[in-house]
């Protein structure tokens, strides 16, 4: 076996109530190295992370840690072996300092006095080894998201951790606080620390790894090294067969009958005089950073919170403030935070798909089970759903499924405004693209689509239209063929561009 080798698993298999989710994966990670991993939702990626850490144990295969094999059946083996994993919910208590997160569970004392001091100093030692800009003082609420992770991957290295195992953790962190995590990681490797790294972001995987390991269906479908690493080659692994682009698409038709006009909206200190029309037939896009305004204005037009001032109208018809108004007036709202805010996980596919939609199928108040049967079964059909059981709950799908559930929802009812919140993030390539054409399909149909998007590649290719906003407003407006994502990102910055039409 290669000394160099940190992690090796070998021959590892699952199944789940009889249905095999891993099939003799193989998968090994270098000391010193960033070894990404990537697939489709469901592929088995968080199964196999779930074997090594513990949380599930394999029927079959073996997993060895310096060459030794190790038996790992619960959370605290996996610590043991010297492995430590950062989910995308960080597991911080936001009233203690850095100190206190760093050593919760294992606080040094002596004569039943907590050391403080002693722990302090110890972090710090830690801070100053691997560079990293906190205070061991510092309350962690008070913290940006990526010092956050920071102090989660000082816990892990505070443990001796070997290899650290960080799942999609730019999810929740801005462009610029992606870039510190980038960094810290570049000098995490430097001092000798293993980083398997998940994630749906094809330029994080190239821009941090040493090689990537790609699954699909269970299975491990392919080891590339970053000089074999390119967007067609690792797509065409992941879902199995090439994508075809379609950014020279010829224009759709505007339906104009079809209006939602916005004027004079503003909302705190966060939206100042916004104003825009959006038509029928088209996908507009709107951009920005975070902070920008984006997600607020697609409440106040849903009616999920209340502008100051500011009208909405819907084909030349005031739009309420009232979210079950608008949704019989034909809104409809996939949001940023699917599973906070878009679905309910405890309940049934069934259930999430046609909650919306009582008003459909029901009688003199009562709801037709056979309607809300044959209406679920239909838009599990027409989405691909998977897997396609009905009584299933949201919260055992995969995150791509999830976002399936929630679009489906809204596509079912033909809406004529739909607005939707990153609607593609921490999907694979695969979904995003069933995702995009299930959007066009409802633009082609005559409705508004209107999509707030961080994915400057997704906001250039999908939009019919691109409309930046800068500090709470709108800056500039793209067209379709003008848009560059070097353009947008400029505008969203504050910066004119010969692409745009200032705002």
């Amino acid at each position: 076996m290669d000394e160099n080798i940190l992690l090796q698993c070998r021959g590892i298999c699952k199944q789940f109530n009889g249905i095999p989710v891993l099939k003799n994966v193989d998968l090994d990670v270098r000391r010193g190295e960033v070894h990404a991993l990537m697939g489709e939702n469901g592929a088995g990626k968080s199964t196999i992370i779930k074997i090594i850490t513990g949380v599930y144990t394999m029927d079959e295969g073996q997993i060895y840690i310096d060459g030794e094999p190790v038996n790992i059946t619960c959370r605290q083996d996996a610590r043991c072996s010297g492995i430590s994993v950062i989910y995308q919910e960080l597991s911080l208590f936001p009233a203690l300092d850095v100190t206190e997160n760093i050593f919760i569970g294992q606080e040094l004392s002596r004569y039943g006095f907590t050391r403080k001091k002693e722990m302090r100093k110890r972090v710090q030692e830690l801070i100053d080894k691997y560079e990293f800009d906190l205070d061991p003082a510092a309350i962690v609420d008070s913290l940006s998201m990526a010092q956050r992770q920071m102090v989660e991957i000082l816990k892990a290295l505070s443990m001796d951790a070997k290899l650290i195992i960080m799942d999609e953790p730019t999810a929740s962190l801005s462009a610029s606080e992606s870039e510190k995590l980038f960094e810290t990681i570049d000098r995490l490797r430097k001092k000798g620390s293993s980083i398997l790294y998940i994630s749906h972001r094809l330029e994080e995987v190239y821009r941090l790894s040493d090689r990537l390991t790609v699954m699909r269906d269970g299975e491990n479908v392919g080891v590339l090294t970053k000089a074999e690493i390119s967007p067609q080659k690792v797509t065409t692994l992941m879902i199995g067969h090439e994508i075809t682009e379609d950014k020279n698409r010829e224009r759709r038709s505007r339906y104009e009958e079809n209006c939602l006009e916005v004027t004079g909206l503003a909302y705190k200190d966060i939206l100042t005089d916004v104003s825009f029309k959006a038509y029928g037939g088209e996908i507009l896009g709107i951009g920005g950073l975070v902070g920008s305004g984006r997600t607020e204005l697609i409440k106040c037009i849903y009616g999920a919170v209340k502008p100051d001032k500011g009208t909405v109208t819907l084909n030349e018809k005031p739009v309420g403030r009232s979210v079950a108004k608008n949704i019989r007036a034909g809104f409809g709202l996939v949001p940023e935070d699917r599973r906070n805010e878009g679905f309910i996980p405890l309940l049934s596919i069934e259930k999430n798909l046609t909650i919306s939609s009582y008003d459909k199928l029901a009688k003199f108040g009562i709801v037709s089970r056979k309607k809300e049967i044959d209406f679920a079964e239909e838009a599990i059909k027409g989405y691909d759903i998977r897997p396609a059981m009905r009584s299933l709950p949201v919260g055992n799908l995969s995150g791509g499924n999830q976002q399936k559930v929630v679009l489906g929802r809204w596509l079912s009812r033909m809406p004529k405004v739909l607005l939707l919140d990153e609607p593609t993030a921490g999907v694979d390539v695969g979904v995003k693209h069933e995702l995009y054409h299930m959007m066009r399909a409802l633009a082609i149909s005559g409705s508004i689509v209107i999509m707030v998007s961080s994915d400057l590649e997704e906001l250039t290719r999908i939009s019919d239209r691109i409309l930046v906003m800068q500090d709470g407003r709108f800056f500039e407006e793209f067209s379709h063929e003008m848009a560059t994502q070097s353009a947008v990102l400029l505008a969203a910055s504050g910066v004119h561009t010969e692409e745009g039409t200032a705002l």
